[in-house]
């Protein structure tokens, strides 16, 4: 066993090294990224239209490339920390919020409903001193 730790001892000290970095990105990024939403995101039926008219084109493309490879990275990152130390069911929450794909509003629905999800958001919302995310199925 001692000699097979220590072949694999790079690999091991990476791998916590990784985790490490993990849990202080998640700790400091997860906060950060959950107070940005609004508290209105999931209420309307529809995705609600975004400022994107002040934004050239050019600007847009990159916005929306650099959005969808934080999420990514970040949905990596939380199934990566489901068995590391950290949040990773909410961190791939915030992973499934950044990326693009059709039906995704819908989608962020279903999860924000399940109230233990919800409870863990607002609960950072509040060490943020942002105002709760309202119910996406309350009538408000």
């Amino acid at each position: 066993m001692t000699e097979w730790l220590a072949s694999y001892s790079s690999i091991l000290i990476g791998i916590g090294g990784l985790s490490i970095l993990i849990l202080i990105f998640s700790i400091i990024g997860l906060g950060w990224f959950i107070s940005q939403i609004p508290e209105d995101y999931f209420i309307h039926e529809k995705r609600q239209a975004d400022n994107w008219d002040k934004y050239s084109s050019e600007t847009r493309v990159v916005i929306i490339i650099v959005k969808n490879v934080i999420g990514i990275v970040m949905l990596i990152s939380g199934l990566l920390l489901l068995i590391l130390p950290g949040q990773g069911i909410l961190t791939m929450i915030i992973g499934i919020l950044l990326i693009d794909y059709p039906g995704k509003f819908k989608l962020e629905q279903k999860i924000i409903s399940i109230p233990s999800v919800f409870r863990g958001l607002n609960w950072f919302r509040a060490k943020s001193k942002k105002s709760y995310l309202q119910h996406p199925f309350k009538k408000y």
